[in-house]
């Protein structure tokens, strides 16, 4: 059986002197994160400033345009949220721990919010329109502020984003991440192995072979993880491509349909119907016009 590379647990280091971590990306110097499947312990905010790209949050596959703004909770596996073909101005990553302020500052009762806010993260957490865009200027003000006033901003942007109400929870149904080693590394290495592999078929035998299971037992293990069956996992990761193709790449619907693993044109047009409410060429046209 060939070796995949390990999931990857991604180390958080704020720099000296700060109790949080705040990092920019542009265009030309991408964030790392995106090349893996990885999870920490710190909460994650990510602000995306334009462009169109993936989400993949715990098992919420979807596709995003005109930025993205992200709150990912502790422990919840995600991939990163730009690429060479994203078009964005830049990328705002904060990352603080749950006891950043200090062991039960959030059972305060003036911090009864934020920690209602945190807890919703667990599933990740997307927001929309004008929140989007005034809260993602916000964040990106803190980059020329110093690590006291970075960090009085921080708390009023985690404020607004319990006060707003144009968002999203990513995994509603859940997504249990075990707290045994071994099942953390045989998700991730699913996970991993659909990134590499999706234009492909990919066969319910060859992936519980990569990770030692017998098909029923997999089949159980995953929807029981997931809430999804590994065929519609799969499927979704492929569409979600599908669309990203579909807005960034001149290219017919047919070609679209291949590229992304599906080798049926009548067949991929009624799973991206039933995934998105509009058929690939109705999605084309009404994303060009569309704001969220």
């Amino acid at each position: 059986m060939e070796k995949l590379s390990k999931p990857a647990f991604e180390k958080v280091e704020p720099a000296f002197g700060s109790s949080i971590t705040y990092k920019t990306y542009n265009k030309d110097h991408q964030n790392n994160s995106n090349t893996f499947w990885h999870y920490h312990p710190e909460i994650e905010l990510v602000y995306v400033n334009g462009g169109t790209g993936k989400r993949q949050i715990g098992s919420h596959l979807s596709y995003y345009r005109n930025g993205d703004l992200i709150l990912i909770g502790p422990h919840l596996p995600h991939c990163g949220f730009t690429d060479s073909l994203t078009a964005h101005e830049a990328e705002t990553v904060i990352q603080l721990k749950e006891n950043f302020m200090g062991e039960g500052f959030f059972d305060t009762p003036e911090m009864k919010g934020i920690k209602s806010l945190i807890d919703r993260s667990r599933k990740g957490i997307v927001f929309h329109g004008e929140t989007k865009r005034g809260i993602g200027k916000k964040i990106e003000a803190l980059k020329e502020k110093n690590t006291y006033y970075r960090l009085l901003g921080l708390l009023d942007i985690l404020k607004m984003l319990e006060e707003a109400e144009n968002y999203t929870v990513l995994n509603a149904h859940g997504f249990l991440l075990e707290t045994e080693l071994q099942d953390n590394d045989r998700i991730n290495v699913v996970f991993n192995f659909v990134k590499q592999e999706y234009k492909r078929p990919i066969s319910l035998e060859e992936i519980a072979d990569k990770v030692s299971m017998t098909v029923p037992a997999f089949c159980r293990y995953f929807k029981r993880i997931t809430g999804k069956t590994f065929t519609q996992f799969v499927n979704e990761y492929r569409l979600v491509h599908a669309a990203k193709l579909l807005h960034e790449k001149q290219m017919s619907i047919t070609d679209v349909c291949f590229e992304c693993g599906f080798n049926n044109f009548s067949h991929f047009n009624k799973q991206f119907k039933k995934f998105t409410g509009k058929s690939p060429s109705a999605y084309r046209t009404e994303l060009r016009y569309a704001v969220t």
